[in-house]
């Protein structure tokens, strides 16, 4: 039974594909390449364009791209937009006062940690694929 009035939202998990996909800078064909012989461009812009993938698929995609199974499965950009949207506004941060606020971590840090992650595997990336065609 659903407690709250709003519809239950299915995540988009070949969108969430794509947006991982250009966040780390890896052209379709690059992940076709990555995920075998019978895959081609064509094949990933299909597979992005499903809104549900199997499981089996994901952990390839999970491996290829070295995101966690459960990113494609859960993310929901409008959801995140709403809760930053409703988190940061008027110098607040959910309301919170300053004096119940301890925060161990800067998220601002966080973030910046996982974009170079996201770089450093994208080069990582790149250099196998360059060796790769250096082998061929």
């Amino acid at each position: 039974m659903q407690t709250n009035d709003m519809p239950h939202k299915t995540i988009h998990q070949g969108r969430n594909v794509k947006r991982f996909r250009e966040m780390l800078g890896i052209k379709q064909e690059a992940l076709a390449f990555e995920l075998g012989d019978e895959w081609s461009q064509k094949k990933v812009s299909l597979l992005e364009s499903k809104e549900t993938i199997d499981r089996a698929l994901l952990q390839q995609l999970s491996g290829a791209l070295k995101i966690p199974v459960e990113a494609f499965e859960n993310f929901d950009e409008e959801q995140a937009v709403n809760i930053i949207a409703n988190t940061f506004h008027d110098g607040s941060i959910a309301n919170a006062s300053t004096e119940n606020l301890h925060c161990t971590f800067n998220p601002l840090d966080k973030v910046v940690e996982l974009y170079e992650r996201m770089l450093k595997e994208r080069d990582e990336m790149i250099a196998e694929l360059k060796k790769l065609i250096d082998l061929k």
